[in-house]
């Protein structure tokens, strides 16, 4: 018994060294490229926006600003299940673990059909990506994020499948965890970027 402890405090110190990387080393790699594509997409967004400020400020008012503040906090309290999720399942807690990446998968389904519900009415009314270059952005950028909503989604709810494994893989979790972040990074960007910015 007292090995097995040993071997578990072992294992927590080496995952919370200094010289440890979360989650599988691919997902950097898929990070650090997504980011950048993003980043392309935020330099030419601010291009056009300085150069069209004023068609930029008024296709703005047409945003339903108070789903992307519900959006930001449904993000932003999925990614803090996440996180306790994860170090829950660093000191094999998986209980704990599975009931956190749980509610963090219930809590982010939520994200996808906010969105829908503002887009519908926007699409309705006429404000398509045909619309101007504000909307082609908008539209462009904030589905590009939905799909990786809806990926981050899918591998949350792999994690949570794994955790009631006898044998969860812990780098699985962080790896989960890791693309989740991202895309709750992403949205604050695009929240500040299109709804926010004046």
């Amino acid at each position: 018994m007292t090995n097995t402890m040993g071997t578990v405090a072992a294992g927590v110190e080496r995952r919370t060294s200094a010289g440890y990387l979360p989650g599988r080393p691919g997902i950097w790699f898929f990070i650090i490229g997504d980011l950048l594509i993003f980043g392309v997409y935020f330099v030419c967004y601010m291009v056009y926006r300085g150069q069209n400020h004023g068609l930029f400020l008024e296709s703005q008012q047409h945003l339903n600003q108070q789903i992307g503040v519900v959006n930001t906090i449904i993000l932003l309290t999925s990614s803090l299940l996440v996180a306790l999720g994860t170090e829950a399942a660093r000191t094999e807690n998986n209980r704990d673990a599975f009931r956190l990446f749980g509610a963090a998968l219930a809590v982010g389904a939520l994200f996808p059909l906010l969105k829908l519900s503002e887009w519908i009415p926007e699409i309705s009314a006429g404000l398509t990506p045909g619309k101007n270059m504000f909307f082609m952005f908008y539209y462009v950028m904030t589905g590009l994020h939905l799909i990786h909503v809806v990926l981050g989604l899918a591998i949350i709810g792999y994690v949570v499948d794994d955790l009631r494994s006898p044998k969860p893989s812990i780098r699985f979790a962080e790896t989960g965890a890791m693309y989740w972040h991202m895309v709750d990074v992403l949205w604050l960007v695009l929240f500040a970027v299109f709804y926010l910015m004046r």
